[in-house]
């Protein structure tokens, strides 16, 4: 009796797996994976769940044209959909796109940036508090990003030469910024409630916290210890939506988002400001 030949589709991945896979192999970060996945998805449904290797240059266009025209989006939002079409193709169908004519591409809107003077800013920061009050000192004083300031680690803060060293930032590198010497004290205090919430998890069994790439395997301790832990924790324990391991993140974005618009408007000031504002 002949051998049955073998069912290579089944035991094939699910594209968006696959998507996934390739997304976290080149160490995106999960922001990344998720909107990718919604943007493929919506590709995908846009035009009557194709395959997407069944399509090309033309599906691409006249989806990227549809968001333009019909839907209105930004151009920021145009070019994040044609982002993650296009790492779709390249990176996990392993087909070329070629050069995709005729797009409409969506107006950039011609805004001048809103920067805080001194006194606006000190405004707003006057109207936060505890640990608002502690990451909008880092945006405006150090330079910080919103996620660089979220993603610090208690290891990055060196007191000693009054330092902040910020890990894969913009471009990939590493950088170094200084740490105004008003935060020392009101970060060493807050660190002790961070020290307190670390050894309260270790007591309840989540003692892990999440490692950058590969540090987890090489160094499968290092999320136990004190100087990996998040410097401004998440209330909760919540479940790592990639491993789906139990553990304690960083607070999300939308916290101090949510404060500092409070703040603005508490501080009477009319122009459309945010978290980044703070930031030269």
């Amino acid at each position: 009796m002949q051998d049955q030949p073998k069912n290579t589709t089944r035991n094939k991945p699910k594209l968006l797996d696959q998507v996934r896979a390739a997304i976290q192999k080149k160490h995106y970060s999960i922001r990344t994976e998720e909107s990718y996945i919604s943007w493929i998805k919506r590709f995908v449904k846009y035009h009557g769940l194709r395959h997407p290797g069944e399509m090309g240059e033309a599906e691409i266009q006249q989806f990227l044209n549809h968001l333009a025209v019909k839907e209105k989006v930004a151009a920021s939002t145009q070019n994040q959909a044609l982002c993650a079409i296009i790492f779709l193709y390249t990176q996990v169908l392993k087909q070329e796109v070629g050069t995709i004519e005729n797009i409409v591409w969506a107006k950039k809107p011609k805004k001048l940036p809103v920067v805080f003077t001194r006194k606006k800013a000190q405004a707003v920061l006057n109207q936060l508090s505890g640990m608002n009050w502690l990451m909008g000192m880092l945006l405006y004083g150090s330079g910080l990003r919103l996620t660089e300031c979220l993603q610090l680690r208690v290891k990055d803060i060196d007191f000693e030469y009054k330092q902040i060293t910020i890990h894969n930032a913009k471009g990939g590198k590493d950088r170094v910024t200084p740490l105004p010497e008003r935060l020392i004290d009101p970060l060493k205090e807050h660190l002790k409630y961070v020290k307190e919430l670390h050894e309260k998890d270790l007591k309840e069994g989540f003692t892990s916290v999440y490692l950058p790439y590969a540090l987890e395997r090489k160094y499968p301790n290092a999320g136990k210890k004190f100087g990996w832990k998040f410097i401004f924790p998440a209330t909760k324990i919540s479940k790592d939506p990639r491993s789906g391991i139990l553990r304690r993140h960083h607070i999300h974005e939308s916290v101090l988002q949510k404060a500092v618009k409070q703040a603005i408007r508490k501080a009477g000031i009319t122009k459309q400001a945010s978290c980044h504002t703070f930031t030269p």
